[in-house]
């Protein structure tokens, strides 16, 4: 009887991971600009990823990345913080979706992070929230992220639009942050 029971949950479960994922990975992304993932975000950080796990969460699979912070750029968190993205890999399964970003142990990242009502922590538009930390040749630090290929639309004219990918210095970025504040807390 355990076997027989067994059999149907597992084909139940495929189905609804099939299903979700490829509803979600033909996912189109809304094309943001620097000043509304700042104003979307209840938190930007600047981190060095420690470590990453996936787990399922209902039906999806999300992973799980551990920032350690350096820099606290709006809003405050506590020395550390872990983000998740859809998609990754549990048990035996793994799932993908578009546009989210697959962070690397040992970088350093800016992050546009909105937290849940269900105390999760998510990347603001995706791969759209996650920046690369560099160093330009004159040794001051750059914040990047390369041209997303996922398709993308701008939302007050409804069209397809193409991402461009973004480099701007960290300082910039900084001044950006305290002017969107700054212009938020006049209204």
């Amino acid at each position: 009887m355990k076997v027989a029971t067994a059999m149907p949950f597992r084909f139940r479960l495929f189905v609804a991971l099939l299903l979700a994922a490829t509803v979600l990975s033909a996912a189109t992304l809304e094309k943001l600009s620097v000043d509304q993932m700042i104003q979307k975000s209840t938190i930007v950080v600047r981190g060095t990823v420690s470590g990453s796990y996936a787990a399922f969460r209902g039906p999806l699979i999300y992973t799980h990345w551990k920032i350690q912070i350096q820099e606290e750029l709006k809003g405050s968190a506590a020395g550390s913080i872990e983000v998740v993205t859809p998609g990754g890999r549990a048990k035996a399964f793994e799932q993908t979706f578009s546009g989210s970003p697959l962070l690397t142990k040992g970088s350093q990242y800016v992050l546009f992070v909105w937290r849940s009502p269900s105390g999760l922590h998510h990347l603001v538009g995706l791969s759209q929230g996650a920046l690369v930390v560099k160093g330009d040749s004159k040794g001051s630090a750059l914040v990047t992220r390369m041209a997303i290929s996922e398709p993308m639309l701008d939302v007050r004219s409804g069209k397809p639009v193409l991402d461009a990918g973004l480099t701007l210095s960290l300082e910039e970025l900084r001044q950006r942050i305290r002017s969107v504040a700054e212009a938020e807390a006049r209204r």
